[in-house]
């Protein structure tokens, strides 16, 4: 485990997770935010490079995991990203689309947050969001971020607005 919440804790995603993440990622409406559901291969990639994040940069995305049951809701964590030419420590998540709209995404985000600060040192984090990721958008601004500038990422053939968001410890 790397961190818990009140309902929640966050583990390394590994190989047994495929499933239950390509569920999310399978998602064409889940993943409206990539403009296409991922095919077995893009699953495939995506989870070698969270697992691949672990060993590089000692954290990732990780598996978002419902106390009470042990449910799988989804992935939320910490990966390095562009912003116009600099590497920046950015907090993502993505949960499966039934359990949306819980407060989940906002309470892993928060932690994650309070993980980046207190564990690693991290002097501010970021959320690079879609503009049109309304939800997306709520989980960071609940999480105190604001939006301190924007960026286009150029993904399956399409020009994607994003706005970046930033909070300092």
């Amino acid at each position: 485990m790397i961190l818990e919440t009140e309902r929640l804790y966050l583990r390394k995603l590994t190989p047994a997770d495929r499933a239950a993440l390509c569920e999310t990622l399978q998602d064409k409406e889940a993943m409206y935010a990539y403009e296409h559901a991922f095919s077995d291969e893009e699953a495939d990639a995506w989870l070698a490079r969270q697992i691949a994040r672990y060993q590089e940069d000692g954290f990732g995305l990780w598996a978002v995991i419902r106390k009470e049951d042990g449910a799988f809701l989804g992935q939320c964590g910490i990966t390095m990203q562009d912003v116009h030419g600099e590497r920046v420590p950015e907090i993502g998540y993505l949960l499966t689309r039934r359990y949306w709209h819980m407060g989940y995404a906002t309470e892993a985000a928060r932690a994650c947050k309070q993980y980046a600060f207190e564990t690693l040192g991290l002097p501010a984090v970021y959320s690079i969001i879609r503009e049109n990721n309304l939800p997306s958008r709520r989980v960071a601004e609940l999480n105190g971020m604001c939006v301190v500038g924007t960026l286009v990422k150029h993904y399956y053939g399409f020009a994607m607005p994003h706005l970046v968001y930033r909070i300092e410890k």
